[in-house]
């Protein structure tokens, strides 16, 4: 009937009311999403899930104590104070060179031989006249010695009245033209012997040689090349090498002649080495040229070594402390050292925040002597570390950074 299929209706609408059911599951959804809230703020402070804190970072480093006493730093170069272009006395032709760029030469070393086969042909004859002098002179002082004896004899004979005077007379006269012969063939001896020193001069000066110990900077002609005092022929070579003295190296520096009143002769100074960066090398000031550089407005500085390497160069770039006062002993060695404004302190603590990948980590460290604006690390740090600098309160152990950009 019509009106049971209604009845039915009614009650099958009623069986499928779900409404109760889904009150009954928001509490557990509500309770997961607070749980899920709650971890990610969790996450949150602990800084898993935080934003990356920009920082500024500085690397720890050696530093040299001078750097904390340095008045005025200028840079210059390496310079050696006796150098020279070694040249032959003579033109000729370069025969021989025994020595190349490297080496090392004493003084009056021969350092290469010039064509010399005219001048030793002059020395030989040179020689060979002197020996004939020489045997002139023995001929001479021969007839001197028998026109004595003829003269002694005569003289006597003359005061016994057994000889004329005449006879006499040419005895006399023959003995004192033998003493005058002795005298030219002396005076021969002495003219052959000067020319002999002229040739054997003239032969030495073909021979090329070392004026100071020194060492060869640059080899400037080869064998074969005309060498020329002057260098005036074309395609001669004034020079046959270039030599420097080591033990004379210094640094000449410029300074300002608006703070030249500042230094003084033997004010001390830290010298490094553009070549040698991992060395300090201690100096003092050797003299200060009294002449300024118009187009600079600098004056030159000489320092000089109290310390060499003997890796040190002519023409190597250096950079000069002038320092307030000399070094310590214990002042010498590099020492490793942070920005002071690395540091942060809590209690009796110092510690500073060090990278670790894109993390910090909160590291202890034990520090010394102030250095400048540098502070000494006696423990906790090494070498190449990178720590955070002016740190912001937000900083913690563990946070997550990001260096800043500059």
């Amino acid at each position: 009937m019509p009106g049971e299929d209604i009845a039915k209706l009614k009650i099958e609408k009623s069986e499928k009311i779900v409404k109760p059911r889904r009150y009954q599951k928001k509490p557990f959804i509500i309770a997961a999403v607070m749980l899920l809230l709650l971890g990610t703020a969790g996450l949150y402070f602990r800084g898993v899930i935080a934003p990356a804190i920009s920082v500024d970072v500085t690397t720890i480093s050696q530093v040299y104590p001078a750097q904390s006493i340095s008045t005025l730093n200028a840079s210059g170069y390496i310079v050696a104070q006796r150098k020279a272009a070694v040249a032959s006395k003579v033109t000729g032709r370069l025969m021989a060179l025994m020595v190349e760029e490297g080496s090392t030469v004493r003084e009056g070393q021969v350092i290469a031989r010039m064509e010399n086969v005219d001048v030793t042909a002059a020395r030989d004859q040179a020689a060979a006249n002197l020996n004939t002098v020489r045997a002139t002179l023995e001929q001479a002082k021969a007839e001197r010695d028998m026109a004595l004896l003829e003269y002694t004899r005569y003289k006597k004979l003359f005061e016994s009245n057994f000889v004329a005077k005449s006879d006499y007379d040419v005895a006399a006269t023959r003995y004192r033209r033998a003493l005058e012969g002795v005298k030219g063939a002396e005076a021969g001896v002495r003219a052959g012997s000067a020319a002999l020193r002229n040739t054997e001069a003239s032969l030495d000066y073909t021979l090329v040689r070392a004026p100071f110990d020194a060492v060869v900077l640059t080899k400037n002609a080869d064998v074969g090349d005309i060498v020329t005092p002057m260098g005036s022929a074309a395609n001669a070579k004034a020079a046959v090498v270039t030599i420097a003295d080591m033990k004379s190296l210094q640094v000449e520096a410029d300074v300002s002649e608006t703070s030249i009143a500042s230094l003084r002769v033997g004010q001390p100074c830290d010298i490094q080495l553009d070549a040698l960066p991992d060395m300090r090398f201690q100096g003092e000031i050797y003299t200060i040229v009294p002449t300024v550089d118009r187009s600079k407005a600098t004056v030159l500085v000489k320092v000089r070594f109290l310390d060499k390497d003997p890796r040190m160069l002519p023409d190597m770039s250096a950079k000069v402390s002038f320092l307030s006062r000399r070094l310590a002993p214990e002042e010498l060695k590099p020492r490793l050292a942070v920005n002071q404004s690395a540091l942060m302190s809590r209690g009796n603590k110092t510690f500073v925040f060090l990278l670790q990948g894109n993390r910090v980590r909160e590291i202890s460290v034990q520090i010394g002597l102030k250095l400048g604006d540098m502070t000494e690390i006696v423990s906790g740090l090494k070498p190449g570390d990178r720590a955070v600098i002016k740190p912001s309160q937000r900083l913690k152990d563990g946070s997550r950074i990001k260096i800043a950009e500059r």
